[in-house]
């Protein structure tokens, strides 16, 4: 109700990617900014304040990264966007199943579950994007991205723990102007850009954009043979803008884009021993079928996936928005629908046999949005104060069923021919149905001050008051291969009914309504000291907080097999967050150079819990006692001259669960007789209290993996690039010949919510090479992306059934091509 009356109504680090490719698409800088240029006459001016101003001028960690730099690096979706943000961790199995985290904190690590609050937001002129998948979809007429390191709930509409993602796109212009982009390349790569505004009256200018990318996918399939996980992706976006005066404006904007790539498989990466008896682990599992996986190198890129696979995945939006001075400052209001259809399908089992013949959980959401902002700006006090409301709707049906290989796989294993492990009856069929919703509403009051005590120091403080509601429901019917609707209560006799007991041992029905709601009031303090003309130093203490959860994807069992209702609801995570940060400019403002560090404690964290079973539990949110985030981040940035740029941009990140004494077990401990009590696993790499077969065959329920690295997060990662051109004249045409080379690296990590000798992923480097020629209105050149061929894996996800099969995804080859710009 509070949503729909307020819709009614109506760095201390500035990481500065460099812009390597040509500078005339520069956001308009401020007005008394000019004399912060550069050598090139680049200045980068950000709104992360909610007000625009120079990025060395803003105490807070930043990225920046301009439209220009996305294009050149081809680096065109938020996924990509982490080869040049060091602390920006983007993992996804498939545009629903996206982990969008800033220092190894924002969601879960895991299959996405519904009931959470992401804690990286995503807003794209200034409207908040609730689901991740928009991580996935191509930046369409984008002007720059800024990644916002830490806390944002004092500033932003929707509280955001670990940072946020602010995308700017290009506004109509009253001056008429086009410009298109074309790029082909190997592995028959397409691209397509386009996008033209001018005026349409005195007081009306429109702007219209196109995206289109398709790509053949880099996994062959040998059962379907097709290439799978492909991109093909299309965008459309229009604005108009209403300009009567100079002291009001009114934009409105439509956006749609649609995905439909045969995606998203796995290959066979490695089997570890977990502790199910060796006659119900992978290998002799697949030597009983008389199955043979077509590679055990995961870099053959081969599969033999037997499901149908498919992201099918449409997102898009309206939304108002005013800017009208009023009095000393400015009134915002930002008025948003948007809306997601999730279509998937999915190879639940990761391997050519039908354990698992279909696996799919289509979505739909509509959210509505609300943001009323004023900003006041004066010599001695600057704030803003603002009021956002926030409603949703997901709706979900999912389907899970098990084919006629289930029973030989799942059930224990018997020489009898009429034994039920051996009758294909037993599983074949048996579908599990879910029927599920989720309605959220929050609403907030957030604002924030700046004092500038005198023309050096500054005092920042900011608080948040905000109030969330969620409800749900959640209903699994589940029926067998007859189609006859199955009850698996009173449990059912493994000797008298030995059938419907194998069935209830897969899926169980079960409903539940969680509902929740809670009131949190959270704040930040910052004071930042100009030390000299272009040194400034700041420190940040933040309370922030991520709204309660409620477990949306069913509940899970207790010993007795009886559903844990009390799991239906998950606490809000309580943070506090430190930060100090220096922020330089030197050799006559040609280099900058920014040091962060930060130090993020979470009480109550909000983790995936997964009993690696193949019911439809498949997992649910449980909280972890304590986590902590710190680290170091360091960025340099130099225009040498006209002729020269160079950045390096390197993070160290020291992610840990601090307590989590009732984790989910690896699957090194994983698949045995449950016993009582907790084990604390080896960490990876180490050796010492993980049993190992035939001694041990028991498994806690369990583990304690306190002290343990957060999954996902690198403890080192770089990123660096440098171009070099010389003025050249070629067919009459004036420009530069240039050359550019970009690169990152990222140390190991791993790929699982509890950390597992088998789901480690080795660090990698990859490197990018493109050479062309531009001038005004034009850029041509060729491009070259994983130069060397770098092998390297982008997630591992362990196979349900604890049978020791890892799966995954391996990361692009090289590719190759060119691209042609116009503009005008």
């Amino acid at each position: 109700m509070i949503a729909r009356f307020l819709l009614l109504a109506g760095v201390a680090s500035a990481s500065f990617i460099a812009s390597t490719a040509s500078a005339q698409d520069a956001p308009q800088p401020v007005a008394d900014s000019a004399e912060q240029a550069t050598a090139r006459g680049e200045v980068i001016i950000v709104t992360a304040r909610r007000r625009a101003e120079t990025a060395q001028e803003v105490p807070l960690a930043i990225s920046v990264i301009r439209g220009d730099s996305i294009e050149a690096t081809g680096n065109f979706n938020v996924v990509k966007l982490q080869q040049l943000a060091p602390t920006l961790q983007v993992y996804t199995t498939n545009p629903r199943n996206t982990s969008v985290n800033i220092r190894g904190l924002g969601v879960p690590f895991g299959l996405t579950s519904d009931g959470f609050e992401q804690g990286v937001g995503i807003y794209v002129d200034d409207v908040y994007n609730s689901r991740v998948a928009a991580a996935t979809f191509d930046f369409l007429d984008v002007a720059q991205v800024e990644v916002l390191r830490g806390p944002q709930g004092s500033l932003y509409g929707k509280n955001t723990t670990a940072g946020a993602i602010n995308i700017t796109t290009n506004q109509p212009t009253f001056d008429f102007e086009g410009r298109a982009e074309l790029t082909v390349g190997n592995l028959n790569y397409k691209q397509a850009k386009a996008a033209i505004s001018g005026p349409l009256s005195d007081t009306i200018a429109a702007r219209i954009a196109v995206a289109a990318t398709s790509r053949r996918g880099t996994i062959y399939n040998v059962t379907s043979q097709r290439w799978i996980n492909e991109q093909d992706n299309l965008g459309l976006r229009g604005q108009l803008l209403f300009k009567p005066t100079d002291n009001f404006s009114l934009t409105l904007s439509g956006d749609y884009s649609k995905q439909d790539p045969e995606c998203c498989g796995t290959v066979f990466v490695r089997v570890g021993t977990t502790q199910r008896p060796i006659n119900r682990q992978y290998d002799a599992l697949a030597a009983a079928q008389n199955y043979v996986v077509p590679s055990r190198n995961p870099y053959d890129r081969l599969t033999d996936l037997d499901s149908n696979l498919n992201a099918g995945n449409k997102i898009g939006g309206v939304s108002a928005r005013v800017k009208w001075d009023v009095g000393p400052g400015t009134l915002t209001s930002v008025t948003a629908w948007r809306f997601w259809d999730w279509k998937p399908e999915n190879d639940r089992d990761f391997t050519g046999l039908p354990i698992v013949s279909k696996s799919q959980n289509p979505s739909q959401q509509d959210q509505y949005s609300q943001e009323f902002r004023y900003n006041y700006e004066s010599q001695k006090v600057d704030f803003v104060v603002g009021l956002f409301g926030f409603k949703q709707r997901i709706d979900t049906q999912g389907t899970e069923q098990q084919g006629s290989a289930a029973a030989k796989w799942s059930l224990n294993p018997s020489t009898s021919p009429t034994n039920i492990a051996n009758i294909p009856a037993t599983l074949a069929g048996l579908t599990a149905s879910n029927t599920q919703w989720l309605k959220s509403e929050s609403a907030a009051l957030f604002g924030q001050l700046s004092w500038k005590v005198t023309d050096a120091l500054t005092i920042q403080p900011g608080a948040r008051l905000n109030y969330d509601k969620k409800s749900g429901f959640y209903q699994r019917v589940v029926t067998n291969g007859q189609g006859q609707v199955i009850s698996c209560t009173p449990a059912p006799s493994s000797t008298t009914q030995p059938v419907l007991a194998a069935q209830c041992g897969v899926y169980q029905p079960q409903v539940s309504s969680p509902s929740d709601s809670a009131w949190n009031f959270t704040y930040d303090f910052n004071v930042n000291y100009k030390i000299a003309q272009d040194i400034l130093a700041y420190a940040t203490y933040a309370k922030s907080f991520k709204t309660l959860g409620i477990n949306q994807n069913g509940l899970p069992l207790n010993s007795d097999n009886t559903v844990n209702y009390a799991a239906s609801t998950v606490k809000p995570e309580s943070v506090n967050h430190y930060e100090i940060g220096l922020k330089t400019q030197f050799w006559d403002r040609r280099a900058t150079f920014n040091l962060t560090a930060f130090r993020t404690e979470i009480k109550n964290f909000q983790a995936t819990v997964n009993g690696g079973q193949f019911g439809t539990v498949r997992g649910y949110l449980a909280n972890a006692e304590k986590v902590r985030s710190q680290g170091i981040e360091a960025d340099l940035k130099i225009v040498a001259s006209d002729r020269f740029t160079a950045y390096a941009n390197g993070a160290y990140t020291d992610a840990k669960y601090k307590k989590f004494t009732n984790a989910p077990c690896p699957p090194e401990l994983s698949g045995g007789t449950f016993v009582t009590g907790t084990q604390t696993p080896d960490a990876p790499g180490q050796a010492g209290n993980t049993p190992s077969h035939p001694a041990a065959s028991l498994s806690p329920r369990a583990c304690d993996i306190s002290g343990q690295d957060l999954p996902g997060v690198s403890k080192w990662a770089f990123s660096y690039g440098a171009e070099y051109n010389i003025p050249v004249t070629l067919l009459d045409k004036d420009g530069q010949l240039y050359l550019g080379v970009d690169g990152n690296y990222r140390s190991h990590w791993n790929s699982n919510a509890s950390p597992s000798i088998y789901t480690e992923v080795k660090g990698y480097a990859l490197t990018n090479f493109r050479a062309g020629f531009r001038g005004e209105g034009f850029d041509i050149f060729g491009w070259v992306r994983n130069a060397f061929d770098v092998n390297y894996i982008e997630n591992l996800q362990v196979a349900p059934g604890n049978t020791g099969l890892i799966a995954g995804q391996p990361g692009d080859p090289r590719t190759w091509g060119g691209t042609i710009k116009f503009s005008f």
